[in-house]
């Protein structure tokens, strides 16, 4: 009994003497403020950062569409590679504060990064792609574009891939590293061009001024012809028409369209005034 008593006294003093002494009290004290300032500076710096991002890509009405996308999209990746970044320095300064050793932890991750690296390049050559494409402004979703031989409208674009969308409804998925040349036709306005064919017979003067009228008439009806129609003059003496040219500057998508509208109504005016349009036809001859 008196054994016990003994090995029992001895656990109450390591206890209360030696793990809970004062200097022990003071270290697990000090060791839990420095996790909570760690806490609070990660949460300090994350917001000021967001504040920073938000702050240098604010969104305005007067930003074309081409700054508005590209501030959206890099404030979304500039915020998330800042939480990435705060949150493994305060994990690394946390892990120290605990006492486990973070310089093999940095030696290792510094260590396999190099390995990703080198097994990634693609990947990384992905990432820095898409960020120039972004912060240069090549094209944005919507825009009209020929990438990689692929013609159609963009869909997304990202870090890694854009992805393209033809009229037949195809998707196309193209990594960034393969965008060499873009060719962007919503820029500016596109110019569309039609060729009114008349008969040699016909007066050359009088297709003009209905060609002429027809293009007032057009121009005022929609409000997608930027500039023109006008009427350029003869632009080729066929074999059995005379082609009198006709262009106009439009919205970018509105090309197609447009092009339509103007050579419906050439035919239709050209019906209406008598100026015949010269086509193939066969005739056949009854020698009785």
């Amino acid at each position: 009994m008196d054994r016990l008593n003994n090995v029992l006294d001895r656990i109450f003093r390591l206890i209360t003497v030696e793990l809970l002494s004062a200097r022990l009290l003071q270290q697990i004290g000090l060791a839990f403020l420095q996790l909570a300032a760690i806490l609070v500076t990660t949460k300090l710096l994350l917001r000021f950062g967001d504040f920073l991002i938000e702050r240098l890509f604010d969104e305005r009405e007067e930003y074309e569409k081409y700054t508005k996308q590209r501030n959206k999209t890099l404030n979304f990746v500039l915020k998330s590679g800042l939480r990435y970044s705060i949150y493994f320095i305060g994990g690394t300064m946390a892990l120290d504060v605990l006492g486990v050793p973070t310089s093999s932890i940095l030696a290792g991750a510094g260590v396999v990064g190099l390995a990703l690296g080198f097994g990634a390049q693609n990947l990384v050559k992905d990432i820095i792609t898409g960020f120039f494409i972004l912060f240069e402004k090549q094209f944005v979703v919507g825009d009209y574009v020929q990438i990689a031989e692929v013609e159609g409208v963009v869909r997304e674009i990202g870090l890694r891939v854009t992805k393209v969308k033809n009229f037949d409804g195809d998707l196309h998925i193209i990594p960034n590293s393969n965008i060499e040349q873009v060719t962007n036709f919503s820029t500016a306005a596109r110019r569309v061009v039609v060729n009114a064919p008349i008969d040699y017979e016909q007066s050359i003067q009088e297709a003009i001024t209905v060609l002429e009228e027809l293009a007032s008439e057009l121009q005022n009806e929609y409000q997608e012809i930027k500039e023109g129609p006008t009427v350029q003059g003869v632009e080729e003496l066929g074999d059995s028409s005379i082609q009198i040219r006709v262009i106009a500057m439009v919205e970018p998508m509105d090309s197609w369209q447009i092009g339509r509208v103007m050579k419906q109504r050439i035919k239709e005016r050209f019906d209406q005034v008598g100026i015949a349009i010269p086509y193939q036809h066969l005739t056949i001859v009854n020698k009785e």
